[in-house]
């Protein structure tokens, strides 16, 4: 029994352990920190832009649906490039199912293209 709780003391120390250094970074952080508040510093910052209005504004949908498509897209490449690098390990079968999901992939950009989701306007 002392052996199992050996094994939980050393993962409690690495726990605490880690704590104590990122509670004790903040504090280092906090306390190396010097700060000026500034009128122009508590100004809200929009990409270098003054801020001119309300802060509501109404965005069309078509930009959501080109962060979706980016989105399906960044995923198909995140299993198509690990996929073709061991290919040669895995065989046949997984080539079918890649054309499998590369068809899936397929008809929906198919799909995005007849809707005319693809075109900016």
């Amino acid at each position: 029994m002392s052996h199992v709780s050996e094994a939980y003391g050393v993962v409690a120390a690495i726990i605490v352990l880690g704590l104590g250094g990122l509670v004790g970074a903040f504090a280092l952080n906090r306390a190396l920190t010097i700060t000026y508040s500034t009128p122009e510093k508590l100004t809200t910052y929009e990409s270098g832009v003054d801020p001119v209005g309300e802060g509501w504004a109404q965005i069309h949908i078509r930009y959501y649906l080109f962060a979706y498509l980016y989105v399906i897209f960044a995923v198909d490449a995140v299993y198509l490039f690990p996929w073709a690098t061991v290919f040669a390990a895995v065989g046949t079968s997984s080539l079918i199912e890649m054309f499998v999901f590369l068809a899936f992939v397929t008809v929906g950009l198919l799909y995005a293209w007849r809707k005319k989701i693809l075109t900016w306007t």
